[in-house]
């Protein structure tokens, strides 16, 4: 089993990805690339959105979905900011 954790929450075990490209279809920011299974192109620019573990048929990908820049912009929305702080 091969693990890729990054820098934020979102964690991907390619040894369950079917190759299905929903999380390639749903991503907002790039982060998977279409390959025979998803490839992580750029986990740095997860905004831990939770759409790709929301989309992942076989629990290849966990996030925790709200914790990070998605969670700081719904903030920044709530709130009335007018920047958002990730991290």
């Amino acid at each position: 089993m091969f693990i890729i954790p990054v820098a934020n929450t979102l964690v991907y075990d390619e040894s369950l990805c079917s190759g299905c490209r929903m999380c390639w279809l749903v991503c907002p920011h790039g982060v998977f690339v279409e390959g025979r299974i998803a490839l992580l192109a750029r986990p740095e620019a997860c905004m831990e959105c939770g759409a790709c573990q929301r989309n992942c048929p076989t629990g290849a990908i966990t996030v925790d979905s709200g914790v990070g820049c998605a969670g700081a912009m719904i903030r920044a929305a709530l709130t009335g900011r007018k920047e958002a702080t990730c991290g």
